[in-house]
């Protein structure tokens, strides 16, 4: 898959499926700070496609994207950021959990983990959150321009463990140095297609 096209659709507080929401989406989910912003801007080839920051927590509300005007990229607010208070957490949980329960049009998500550190307790209740949801999902093992080539693997093992998913699954990705942005594509490209 190229893409061609990238723009920014709408923010959303609070998940609802009405125009332009219409098309299959794409989510991407992972704890603050894990390069859910810079991911969306390496695969669309856009600097500042989707805002990045160096603060966590910065992405607040629901943010999509519209891709080659066939479908949508859907940012989700980070989780497991420590320094937002309980009822903020608890918003943004609440946020989320009324995306995965009424988009109609989730194709797949993926699931993003710093490659450099073993998944938190807040990573395997996303995970296990997906499997109880029977959600399809990929998990992206961020940041992979941090650890030698050779290394990785060792990174990797921990996720695997923690995650309940085999090596070959997950996709070691950097926005850095754009590892894993062609394995990326393919995937979407397979999953938009299955579901046609």
């Amino acid at each position: 898959m190229e893409i061609k096209t990238a723009s920014f659709v709408t923010s959303l507080a609070a998940y609802h499926e009405q125009p332009p929401i219409t098309l299959r989406q794409l989510a991407v989910v992972g704890k603050s700070n894990v390069g859910k912003s810079s991911l969306i801007n390496a695969l669309c080839n856009r600097k500042k496609l989707c805002k990045t920051s160096a603060t966590p927590g910065k992405t607040r509300l629901i943010n999509v994207f519209l891709i080659n005007e066939s479908f949508h990229l859907v940012d989700l607010p980070g989780y497991g950021f420590a320094k937002v208070d309980k009822a903020e957490k608890q918003r943004w949980g609440d946020m989320m959990d009324r995306y995965f329960q009424e988009s109609t049009h989730l194709a797949h998500v993926l699931h993003l983990v710093d490659i450099r550190h073993e998944p938190t307790q807040d990573d395997i209740a996303m995970n296990q959150y997906f499997r109880q949801m029977d959600i399809p999902f990929t998990v992206v093992a961020t940041k992979a321009d941090k650890i030698s080539r050779g290394a990785r693997m060792k990174h990797i093992a921990p996720i695997c463990r923690a995650l309940l998913v085999q090596p070959w699954e997950i996709i070691p990705f950097s926005s850095e140095d754009m590892t894993g942005r062609d394995t990326l594509l393919e995937l979407i490209e397979s999953v938009l297609t299955e579901e046609e």
